[in-house]
């Protein structure tokens, strides 16, 4: 089904699919360790990048352009697709240079990437995708034949990634006797979600039942429907060969509830979320991202939105190294 599409092999997979304790409420938890995809330390954008640099070797490029937040998990670990496939590799950062690189920026420099600070605000999105097309028509003009990659990897390509993991997710899910209601992740760029929701579409088509696919909204523009959601699932199956008609609106499921002030600032529940994963799971989730995310899975179990005994399966889409930065990890003395 997407054995058409080019794809540069980075990611170790399958990644495992690890039996959690019980939720509140009953639910029983079961985690996708998408922290584990190797790459760069791991994480979900293994997955996109794989056919995102797939796509990049396939139109000649000689070096790779992204963008993101100052500790973006995508854009060290795109530093760490370039280091592996022999491409010059630029990212175009939030904020100012620190005195001391720490956490991802630390690890994109060690795998060879240059580091463009804007100084522009972490939510700052649209200014810092501004950056990221003057950088790349800069790199052009100096023959560097750039790839450009959006925020988060989050384009139709990147998005095959994802579809493809919901079936690898549905085949471990059989071989361990399960049909989960639902698969909960979190969302920003909206990549990831609508790689899932194309994925389950076209799980469907076989006649085969598949979970609800929940998103835990943890920026602004997501959680607002920008990006379309809909419309970048309905692209990807075309690109995969499918019928976009297969995604429904209704497919898209977004929870907004967990974001807090904005996007990169902590917040009391995802907190007590990192806290109560790494307590029950030995579970490394980060403040800005996964922390929020299994914030709002544990909260929707707690308020009873998947019946008693019913399985949940939670993507762990990575973050490790955010933790190894000033803020990185809450108050532990706090139970």
């Amino acid at each position: 089904m997407f054995g058409h599409l080019p794809r540069a092999r980075l990611a170790t997979l399958p990644t495992p699919l690890e039996r959690g304790p019980e939720l509140p409420g009953g639910t029983r938890l079961w985690v996708k360790r998408d922290d584990l995809t190797g790459l760069g330390m791991g994480g979900n954008k293994a997955r996109k990048l794989e056919y995102l640099c797939g796509a990049a070797i396939a139109a000649g490029a000689r070096s790779l352009v992204t963008v993101g937040a100052g500790q973006s998990n995508h854009c060290r670990m795109t530093a760490a697709a370039g280091a592996v496939l022999g491409l010059e590799v630029h990212l175009v950062l939030a904020g100012d240079r620190p005195a001391t690189l720490t956490g991802n920026q630390l690890l994109s420099a060690m795998f060879g990437a240059q580091l463009h600070h804007t100084g522009a605000g972490e939510s700052h999105w649209g200014e810092l995708e501004i950056a990221r097309e003057a950088l790349t028509d800069e790199l052009t003009e100096a023959g560097a034949q750039p790839y450009p990659i959006p925020i988060g990897g989050s384009t139709a390509v990147g998005a095959i990634g994802y579809a493809a993991a919901f079936f690898e997710l549905m085949d471990q899910c059989e071989a361990a006797g399960i049909r989960p209601a639902a698969v909960v992740f979190t969302s920003s760029s909206g990549g990831t979600h609508a790689g899932l929701v194309a994925g389950r579409a076209m799980w469907r088509t076989g006649d085969r039942a598949a979970p609800e696919v929940l998103a835990i909204g943890v920026a602004k523009g997501v959680n607002l429907g920008m990006p379309d959601v809909h419309a970048l699932a309905r692209e990807a199956v075309e690109l995969a060969g499918g019928d976009p008609a297969l995604v429904e609106r209704g497919d898209v499921h977004i929870d907004p509830n967990w974001m807090g002030d904005d996007y990169a600032v902590p917040t009391a529940a995802g907190d007590a979320a990192i806290r109560w994963a790494a307590r029950h799971g030995g579970w490394v989730l980060d403040r800005v991202y996964s922390g929020k995310g299994f914030a709002g899975l544990v909260g929707n179990a707690e308020r009873g939105r998947w019946p008693a005994g019913s399985d949940v399966v939670f993507i762990h889409t990575g973050g490790m190294p955010a933790v190894f930065t000033p803020g990185g990890v809450p108050d532990l003395a706090t139970r």
